[in-house]
């Protein structure tokens, strides 16, 4: 028997556990999946038809058979799986033929790897928990989407929630079905919401694609695609155009999903307006509305990283978000005449490139020479040119190159791509490179190859930041930390609209890299938050994430930036998303749609400014301080008097518990915390501490981390003391 194509049934089967149906005496509630096993029957069915037949005359009489029965199996055993209540199933067990029945149980699967990464593995732990995503619906903003791609399809998904109230704009009816039940095109009200650029089709299946055998990029990454929340349900509101998004076109999408009953957004886009006041940015004026409605919004940090001061989508209500590596590469093997080799990444992997040792040479930013210079050698390039990096690939390729070496500026330390190129290539880090040109300096006869690996599984270095990554502070608001979280960012595999590799290949897939990635990533986690803990707020939500994510990389060091350095928390924020682990915070820090109002007269707006944004009359009698506000982290504004802070924490642990708490770091900070141990006796129950920091040095910049311990959870808020007039 074809050992994919029992998976593939059995996948058919599990991912219809939560598919409901209208009969008349069943509660659709009371429905789940089993998969049947029957007698071989004494006649021998010639036909599937017949056998269809046969298995559906042990469902209920008033059943409506077509929609009840998943699957008729023929091959792999007799019987069926199908939607059935307790009660069913205890008939079926007294007509003859019948063996045995129980409720279907959920696989593994071989992911393309974020959800693998990240700890998101079927049958167990948060997916398991949250139903993956089930009853959510997650609206994404941006340049439309392709709704025939495999990612979309519906197999396996619930009805959509009776609260859904959006349209689908597609000329054709089963353009949308239970996967994506929505889709609306603000760009050109007369024509359709397709993606015609690949960007929106990408974000959404990362979000909530549904599963996808064997997808990969070139015959690299194989595995099952499939997003986040693969249950939750998705709504495109096409608002860009390619690269370009209006703002008033944006602003409609956004209020056109909270009209819909949207429960989370996802905005990969941004102005690069980082030190715009809250009042004067329409993002935060229309993300505080859909957070008033207990709509979670997850936003891109931007790509103006490795430069301070450069995060976008700062406001406290929205969760910001980083990008950063999976320990999954492409590998290509720069390979020396010294036996020294360095490890980059490229997506062309040829089998057929020699072995031998060629020529090594120099060509800079490799955007003119001669064909007698590289003609059958190796060439190193630097990422100075202007060009993009298939470009480069194919001047070298054209003047007859053999392969390239790609080394990386400073700026992009350590960070490489596995993109497909034009001519066998392996990109470099910035150090890498360092090492060869010393190297073709110390011989008068420089060769090289390139070895290509394929696919490898384990980087000890990941998760490593971005160097693209946007960094804080928030100029916006610098008592807030920014970003909030990072996550996955960097050749994240997922849906494309068309095939990649032209006529020749089929390929409806694609890597990509950018905070737009990540940022629809964190968007389904929260979708598998809310799914999980529906009664949690935006801020809940929020808080859950921040305080259990990593700091530590997979070599069981502090998370690095992309010089191969400790990252610092304008880098990492909180640090890297750990979905399992917010799944059970133990306290989170909540706040409330009006908590915002004194936090925002604090920043000294005007009350009609305040007003602006939170779009009622606001008298500013009250204020606090940024760093006052309620939030999971801490950014603190060095005074030379002491300075206390008090934060507000709601028990969603163990009712019965006690919380110690340690400091960490903040090297000449003197810090205390009042009380040292929370004690609850109730779940949601709430209590305060006190947070009080004396700068030893008031120019100086200080960085720590408060935890609160219990005998099961630990709950880490960081810690950044800066300078009270410190620019960027």
């Amino acid at each position: 028997m074809d050992l994919k194509f029992i998976s593939t049934i059995l996948c058919f089967v599990l991912l219809h556990s939560s598919k409901t149906f209208g009969d008349n005496f069943t509660n659709r509630s009371d429905l789940e999946t089993y998969i049947v096993h029957l007698e071989f029957p004494d006649q021998l069915f010639s036909i599937s038809k017949d056998l269809l037949l046969w298995h559906q005359s042990f469902l209920p009489t008033n059943s409506n058979h077509s929609s009840r029965i998943l699957y008729s199996y023929r091959h792999v055993f007799n019987g069926f799986a199908a939607m059935l209540s307790s009660d069913e199933v205890t008939e079926m067990e007294k007509k003859p033929g019948f063996v045995s029945a129980r409720p279907e149980q959920l696989f593994q699967l071989h992911s393309t790897h974020s959800p693998s990464f990240l700890g998101l593995h079927q049958n167990v732990g948060l997916w398991n928990a949250s139903n993956s995503g089930k009853g959510v619906i997650i609206g994404i903003l941006d340049c439309g989407i392709d709704p025939q791609h495999p990612s979309f399809n519906d197999n396996g998904m619930p009805n959509p929630p009776l609260k859904w109230k959006g349209k689908c704009e597609f000329n054709v009816t089963t353009y949308c079905n239970k996967k994506l039940i929505g889709a609306r095109n603000f760009v050109q009200s007369d024509r359709f919401p397709t993606d015609n650029y690949g960007h929106g089709t990408h974000t959404s299946s990362t979000a909530a694609g549904n599963f996808v055998d064997g997808a990969n990029f070139y015959g690299n990454a194989n595995g099952t695609a499939v997003g986040i929340a693969p249950r939750a349900h998705v709504a495109m509101y096409k608002v860009c155009d390619a690269f370009y998004c209006l703002e008033y076109k944006i602003l409609a999408g956004l209020d056109a999903a909270i009209e819909d009953g949207v429960d989370v957004i996802s905005i990969s886009i941004g102005f690069g307006h980082f030190r715009s006041p809250l009042y004067d940015d329409n993002i935060a004026i229309g993300t505080y509305s859909a957070m008033e409605k207990g709509i979670f919004v997850s936003c891109s940090a931007g790509n103006g990283g490795p430069r301070s001061g450069t995060v976008e989508n700062g406001a406290p209500w929205i969760l910001t978000v980083g990008a950063s590596t999976t320990d999954r590469k492409i590998s290509a093997v720069a390979v020396l005449g010294n036996g020294a080799e360095y490890e980059g990444e490229s997506g062309f992997q040829p089998t057929n490139f020699s072995r031998k040792l060629l020529p090594l040479v120099n060509g800079t930013n490799c955007e003119l020479f001669n064909t007698s210079d590289v003609k059958g050698k190796i060439v190193l390039c630097d990422s100075s040119s202007v060009l993009s990096r298939k470009d480069i690939g194919r001047i070298v390729k054209k003047t007859g190159g053999a392969g390239m070496i790609l080394m990386n500026e400073k700026y992009a330390g350590s960070t490489t791509f596995s993109e497909y190129d034009a001519i066998p290539t392996t990109q470099i880090s910035y150090n890498d490179g360092q090492e060869i040109t010393n190297y073709m300096k110390s011989t008068s006869t420089p060769v090289a190859t390139i070895t290509f690996k394929g696919t490898k599984i384990g980087d000890k270095h990941a998760p490593t930041v971005a160097y693209f990554s946007s960094r804080g502070p928030c100029m916006q608001s610098q008592g807030i930390l920014k970003p909030d979280i990072i996550g996955p960012g960097v050749n994240i595999l997922a849906a494309w609209p068309i095939s990649i590799g032209g006529e020749t290949t089929s390929l409806t897939f694609n890597i990509l890299s950018g905070t737009s990635m990540s940022c629809p990533l964190l968007a389904g986690v929260a979708a598998l938050l809310k799914s999980a803990h529906p009664d949690w707020s935006p801020a809940a939500i929020k808080s859950a994430i921040m305080t259990t994510a990593d700091i530590i990389n997979l070599g069981n060091d502090p998370i690095q930036d992309e010089t191969l350095e400790p990252a610092d928390l304008l880098t990492i924020g909180s640090g890297h998303v750990n979905p399992s682990r917010a799944n059970d915070p133990g306290l989170i820090y909540d706040i409330q749609p009006e908590d915002y109002i004194p936090y925002l007269c604090g920043l000294n707006y005007t009350n009609d400014q305040v007003s602006a944004i939170v779009r009622k009359k606001v008298h500013c009698t009250s204020s606090i301080p940024q760093s006052e506000l309620n939030y999971p982290s801490f950014s603190i504004p060095t005074e030379s008097s002491p300075q206390t802070y008090t934060r507000t924490v709601t028990n969603v642990g163990e009712a019965s518990s006690s919380y110690i708490v340690k400091v960490f770091g903040l090297k000449g900070i003197e810090v205390t915390v009042q009380p040292k141990i929370l004690k609850f006796t109730a779940l949601n129950q709430k209590t305060s501490y006190n947070l009080t920091v004396k700068s030893l040095d008031v120019t100086g910049h200080s960085q720590g981390y408060i935890i609160w311990s219990s005998d099961r959870h630990s709950v880490r808020s960081p810690i950044k003391v800066f300078p009270q007039n410190s620019v960027i």
